[in-house]
């Protein structure tokens, strides 16, 4: 039986550098829909549920490893941001991971695309389902065989010179792809974690960011492992990504920012998703030999006798502007093999395909 009934699915670790004074007692929210910012709200009543993450114990110590893993590379590095060591990359890099898959809006997302699949195939909730707490967990066994399927990825920190402060939120940990998102190479496809370009952001301080790129498509110049903004613009490029991912709130350290959240956010807004993801209905049109053609038609000019395919399309947001210290480099390169995989990473390539995969410039 798990001993924590309030549990977090954005640390308190992550959250208190974030805090009034970083002592981790009271922080300061903005909430999107309400357009308005709260200050001194108990940092105990952020990001958390009871028995979020279920009453298994074994879970709960397994997750209290990670934070505790993080809380100290994150001290080290506030000590010394001079440079990234290979163990603080590890921590965070892993953190990175979990914190992206076991969020509410994850699973909330999941169980929307469960619901979704089942409405549009006349399934009854008994017969297939899923529940937050389900989905969380499910995300929790998802991480345990995911752990090597960033590291060929660059990391680095970004330090921020800047007079906007860096920005957390309810879901913090942001997978995006600068290079997807602005060559748009198949753009009937989505883009994640094994993509081509890209992109893991997460903010660990007011002042200090973590991220996570494919160098084979970027080139993001550093000194070990540390870069320096010192333009605003570059600031609230990266906060962007805060105010599209979030399910309610972004976080901020110094209550005096809330004209400077809503001008940001107002920037922003009309990019928010409606709708985080996609249902797609192909019905079968005709067989040529050993090929089926499929064809994308609407759900509701479906025939119910007809074999059919579905997937899910993750809805992506833009953000307009990106780092300046992100660059697409002129010969990066990309893989492909033609099929639905899209564009993808050189460690992919070695998956079992029946088709061979080539290489081609980002």
């Amino acid at each position: 039986m798990a001993t924590n009934k309030n549990q977090h699915f954005v640390p308190r670790c992550h959250l208190r550098p974030f805090t009034l004074e970083a002592e981790g007692a009271a922080i300061s929210l903005f909430n999107l829909e309400r357009r308005k910012l709260i200050p001194n709200a108990p940092v105990k009543n952020q990001c958390s549920k009871d028995y979020f993450y279920g009453t298994d114990e074994k879970l709960e110590k397994a997750i209290q490893l990670i934070e505790s893993g993080y809380s100290q590379a994150l001290r080290d590095l506030m000590h010394n941001s001079n440079s990234l060591t290979d163990g603080n990359k590890t921590v965070f890099k892993t953190f990175w991971l979990f914190q992206y898959l076991r969020t509410e809006a994850v699973a909330m997302n999941a169980v929307k695309m469960v619901e979704s699949t089942r409405n549009l195939v006349d399934l009854l909730p008994e017969e297939f389902s899923l529940g937050i707490k389900e989905a969380v967990q499910m995300a929790c066994r998802v991480f345990a065989d995911s752990t090597h399927e960033i590291d060929d990825l660059k990391f680095c920190i970004i330090k921020n010179k800047t007079g906007v402060p860096f920005i957390t939120s309810d879901n913090p940990a942001v997978l995006t792809n600068k290079w997807w998102l602005e060559k748009n190479q198949s753009p009937e496809l989505s883009f994640g974690m094994g993509s081509a370009g890209m992109l893991a952001l997460l903010p660990l301080t007011p002042r200090l960011l973590f991220l996570g790129y494919d160098g084979d498509v970027y080139s993001v110049p550093h000194n070990r492992g540390i870069v320096e903004i010192k333009s605003t613009r570059d600031a609230i490029a990266l906060n962007r990504h805060q105010f599209l991912q979030c399910v309610s709130n972004v976080y901020v350290h110094d209550a005096a920012e809330e004209n400077v959240l809503l001008k940001q956010f107002t920037d922003i807004e009309s990019a928010r998703p409606k709708v985080r993801h996609v249902v797609h209905y192909a019905q079968i049109d005709r067989t040529v030999g050993d090929h089926t053609r499929y064809v994308v038609i609407p759900p509701e000019e479906r025939d119910k006798t007809k074999e059919a395919l579905m997937h899910a399309e993750v809805i992506h947001p833009h953000p307009g502007i990106w780092p300046s210290q992100i660059q697409i480099r002129s010969n990066g390169s990309v893989y492909t093999n033609g099929t639905g995989m899209g564009y993808v990473r050189f460690l992919r390539t070695f998956a079992a395909s029946r088709q061979a995969f080539w290489r081609e410039r980002a």
